[in-house]
């Protein structure tokens, strides 16, 4: 276990060294710095001390290294357009963007592994069905479309939800204030995070039919009928510990998505985020933010990875006899 883990660190390391030389290369070749920062009547000594003073006559090895040790302590230098710390802008997105993800997460889990289970074991009901058709729909509509369609009818038709923003929040840490503890930070999440989530929703909701009607099917779920094991221990134990494995994946990937491409959602619902951050910095070529965010995303997806990993170890009893064995 210890072995495994540890392989899953190095790659996780490989992976962050390639997506660090890739934003640096970015930061580097994707216009230049110094005209983001300057305006027209700059005099071309003041543009070479502005060079020289962010070290960009330095060698391309000294600002790589220089780059990656910045990133490690999770300073990325200053933002063109916004003249502030990029680790402060981002601090201050970050909580808004995680709540939404992890809250869309949540509901896709807890309606889609029901939904799932239901439609595989009863699969010609007429609730099947209707499930059927309602997953259809999630995975047809693009989600800027089930967003505006949601503000319409909840927000403006019946004006029960906030159509935008955030809505009141807490502060519980200096670089954390969240909006699960009031009303109408509740209530400000509920759109956005349905909106985000169908399609995850749908997807492992599909997963786990598709993984129940092929287990079921199994030699060992027919031996615990034959034992006398009543229904319910057979679907939720037998039945359902075997699905899970793909079920993970597919919720570790999903999590990561929801995170890294909320931009759309976080657009719709101005849901002060880091998405709305990153299309302001591509709107700008604000490289520093884009970089950043490039390199947080895939921290995140390698910390889900591994995590989705250590789960298989942990859920499956095959794979830990096949890594002991090895």
């Amino acid at each position: 276990m210890f072995g495994f883990i540890s392989r899953r660190i190095a790659m996780a390391l490989v992976v962050m060294f390639v997506v660090a030389l890739i934003s640096f290369l970015l930061f580097r070749f994707v216009g230049d710095p110094v005209n983001q920062m300057v305006g027209v009547e700059t005099t071309p000594e003041q543009r070479e001390a502005l060079r020289q003073r962010l070290g960009l006559n330095d060698p391309v090895f000294t600002q790589f290294f220089r780059y990656v040790l910045g990133a490690i302590q999770f300073d990325f230098g200053n933002s063109y357009q916004f003249k502030q710390p990029v680790a402060d802008l981002i601090g201050r997105r970050l909580p808004a963007t995680l709540e939404l993800s992890f809250a869309s997460a949540i509901f896709a889990l807890l309606l889609g592994i029901p939904m799932g289970v239901y439609t595989g074991l009863n699969r010609d009901s007429w609730l099947s069905k209707m499930f059927l058709s309602v997953s259809l729909v999630g995975i047809s509509l693009p989600t800027f479309f089930i967003g505006i369609l949601f503000i319409f009818f909840f927000s403006v038709t019946l004006q029960w939800l906030p159509s935008f923003g955030r809505g009141e929040v807490v502060q519980i840490a200096p670089f954390w204030d969240t909006g699960f503890l009031t009303i109408s930070g509740l209530k400000a999440l509920i759109l956005p995070a349905v909106t985000l989530g169908l399609y995850q929703m749908t997807l492992i909701m599909r997963l786990i039919r598709a993984e129940m009607l092929e287990v079921m099917r199994t030699d060992h779920i027919k031996f615990a009928r034959a034992r006398g094991l009543p229904n319910r221990s057979v679907y939720y134990i037998h039945a359902l510990k075997n699905t899970m494995v793909p079920v993970i994946t597919i919720t570790g990937l999903q999590l990561g998505s929801i995170i890294a491409f909320a931009v759309i959602t976080e657009t719709v619902f101005q849901w002060p985020g880091m998405g709305i951050l990153f299309l302001q910095a591509v709107q700008n070529v604000d490289i520093p933010i884009m970089a950043a965010y490039l390199l947080l995303t895939a921290f995140i997806f390698v910390v889900i990875n591994l995590t989705v990993d250590i789960l298989y170890i942990v859920i499956d009893p095959r794979l830990r006899t096949e890594r002991s064995r090895a």
